[in-house]
């Protein structure tokens, strides 16, 4: 009898003890993949960082923000909290999301717009989508795609642009463009919240009239629903959903809905400016309500997208995505633009991964980078040795699985490019590296060059005594803090097979050899 009871004792705690260390669940079906990215929402504008089990994730203030869908996604995911765009802008990250690639070998230096015939995907690349129609997948694209040059190729009035504007920088992707996706209901660039536009698979167009994200969701909703045919109910599907809001226009009601504006309308500026470096009187300031209204309503529309997966029950069976583009600076810094910088509101991005495979409610401080997130993806998904072998970034599926002994990275490199030389017609023949950077867990340093390729500026910051970067420090080559954040650089310039290695660009600064 005591025998028995010790046994049955015995069972319970290991019972016990298997429930409060509970280990990811193992799938064996083909993997469904979600990744959600509205454009310029940055990592602060997140409600839970604020709640008990994220406080301290970031090192400065949220933003007093309502993300009620995001904060529940987070507590099921895996959160990282120093995941960036290495590029900050709209087409380079998306170039580097896709194909793996640096913006330098992606073909993506730049924006893409029809004075810029040098940045636009190679067609050439193989991209995430390439490889999963090859594994049998279901591929749709929905919302803003943005890495085409933009052509005469109206579909709907040929040998016309799209877009009215000059330069354009909307445009038509044709089918040769799109990288594997089957189902596309996708623009380029189109910054009218409300008066969005598409193209979908056929070139058809579609003037909906509606709020961009929620017609959007509506619209990925019915293509999870398989409502009209969409997709082959027997085949895994790979998704990718570009919401444009919170990017610029946030200058008023007409760029987002009244629901959303009434949690902010009557805060004061400084109250939703609160960050110790932003300052609540230039004239930009006043776009916050309605950057934060986006900010909510792009929440509602991502929990609607969560919900459906579990209301047919694929959610246990999809890698669920929340990121974006890159930041917003929103009056931090006292400037203007609200990315291309390697301020932290800018170059750092929110990244949230849900996947039965992942442990639950957890962050990491993973210095991710754009490039890395395809090969990741791939690897979560059991195709790592289909990752194509001009990839540059890495593949930290072992990290996101909490493997022994896996590499993670030092540091992460940040790049900024401008126009180059431009021929008679105007048009921008090549793109000039104007600054590099690079950030690690306590440092974020960054060199500017002239037109002549000589040190312009230099920007240092200790981000831990310093989170806010508001006390810019000398900067010394021989100081040994310094001389490892240049080896650090020059670790990644070679990587990347970037132009500042390539050309020795500050060589009496950049130890480019030594690596």
């Amino acid at each position: 009898m005591y025998r028995i009871t010790y046994l049955i004792s015995a069972i319970i705690i290991i019972m016990a003890f298997s429930a409060c260390n509970k280990r990811p669940k193992q799938n064996t079906k083909q993997p469904n993949l979600v990744y959600i990215f509205p454009d310029q929402m940055r990592k602060q504008a997140m409600n839970f960082w604020d709640t008990p089990q994220f406080k301290g994730g970031i090192r400065t203030k949220a933003d007093p923000v309502k993300t009620p869908q995001l904060d529940s996604f987070a507590k099921e995911a895996v959160v990282l909290t120093n995941a960036v765009s290495n590029c900050p802008l709209c087409s380079p990250h998306r170039g580097s999301l896709f194909s793996g690639l640096y913006p330098g070998k992606s073909g993506v230096a730049l924006n893409c717009n029809a004075e810029r015939p040098i940045s636009s995907l190679r067609e050439d690349a193989i991209c995430i989508s390439d490889v999963l129609a090859e594994e049998n997948y279901n591929l749709a694209y929905f919302g803003k795609w943005h890495l085409d040059f933009p052509t005469p190729n109206d579909p709907v009035n040929p040998g016309h642009y799209v877009d009215p504007r000059r330069p354009a920088w909307d445009t038509y992707s044709p089918k040769e463009k799109r990288h594997g996706f089957d189902y596309w209901y996708s623009y380029g660039t189109w910054d009218v919240h409300k008066d969005p536009h598409y193209y979908d698979t056929d070139g058809n167009r579609y003037d909906p009239k509606e709020w961009s994200p929620k017609h959007e969701a509506n619209q990925v909703i019915s293509y999870l629903k398989n409502e009209k045919g969409q997709r082959d109910n027997n085949k895994p599907f790979a998704i990718f959903v570009s919401m444009n809001p919170p990017h610029n226009p946030y200058n008023s009601i007409d760029d987002c809905l009244e629901e959303d504006y009434e949690h902010y309308k009557n805060t004061p500026l400084n109250e939703l400016l609160h960050r110790d470096n932003a300052n609540p009187n230039m004239a930009k300031a006043q776009s916050a309500p309605f950057y934060f209204a986006n900010v909510t309503g792009v929440d509602r529309e991502f929990g609607r997208i969560v919900q459906q997966l579990k209301d047919m029950g694929e959610y246990e069976n999809t890698i669920v995505v929340f990121s974006s583009d890159h930041g917003e600076t929103m009056c931090s810094q006292n400037i203007k633009d609200p990315k291309n910088n390697i301020f932290t509101e800018a170059f750092d991005v929110p990244f949230i991964i849900k996947w039965p495979e992942l442990q639950e409610g957890f962050t990491d401080n993973l210095l991710l980078g754009t490039p890395d997130i395809m090969p990741t993806l791939l690897g979560l998904m059991g195709y790592e040795d289909k990752i194509p072998e001009e990839v540059q970034g890495t593949n930290y599926a072992g990290v996101l699985q909490k493997k022994e002994a896996y590499r993670r990275p030092k540091s992460a490199l940040y790049i900024r490019n401008v126009n180059g030389e431009k021929n008679d017609e105007g048009l921008v023949q090549s793109y000039f590296p104007v600054a590099r950077g690079i950030k690690t867990h306590q440092y974020t340093l960054e060199l500017v060059i002239d037109e002549n390729k000589q040190l312009k500026k230099t920007r240092l910051y200790n981000d831990d005594a310093d989170p806010y970067q508001m006390n810019d420090l000398a900067v010394d080559k021989n100081d040994p803090i310094v001389k490892e954040l240049l080896q650090e650089m020059a670790y990644w310039l070679k990587k990347s097979d970037d132009p500042w290695y390539n050309e020795r660009i500050l060589s009496d600064w950049i130890s480019y050899d030594d690596k």
